[in-house]
């Protein structure tokens, strides 16, 4: 079964870090592009980074700077670095993952910034 998990988030003063994890199964992560996403209630979801097979990143420019993207081919496992975090950072993320014409969710991550 073709799955991705996400964890990682929590609660976090601003200016702090968190590292969410993307782990998957079912599938090898090296061999597809991976995406990172977040959503705030009742907004459209927001693509936040994604990585390609090639190792090629990318950002959505409110993030750049500040968040990396990463993967870890051993653990299967795709992670995204977050420094500096703002309250505008506060949403639920989301990784995902194009397969067999289907595009495959997690549930979700919630990470809320706020002092």
């Amino acid at each position: 079964q073709v799955q991705v998990v996400e964890s990682g988030g929590g609660l976090v003063q601003p200016g702090g870090s968190l590292r969410l994890s993307c782990a998957a199964s079912g599938f090898i992560v090296s061999i597809y592009r991976i995406h990172w996403y977040r959503q705030v209630a009742g907004k459209t979801r927001e693509m936040v980074a994604f990585i390609t097979p090639s190792g090629f990143l990318h950002y959505t420019n409110s993030v750049e700077g500040r968040f990396t993207i990463s993967r870890d081919n051993a653990e299967n496992t795709v992670y995204l670095q977050m420094n500096s975090l703002k309250p505008d950072d506060t949403a639920v993320y989301y990784c995902n993952v194009e397969y067999g014409g289907d595009t495959i969710w997690g549930q979700g991550t919630q990470v809320t910034v706020s002092s």
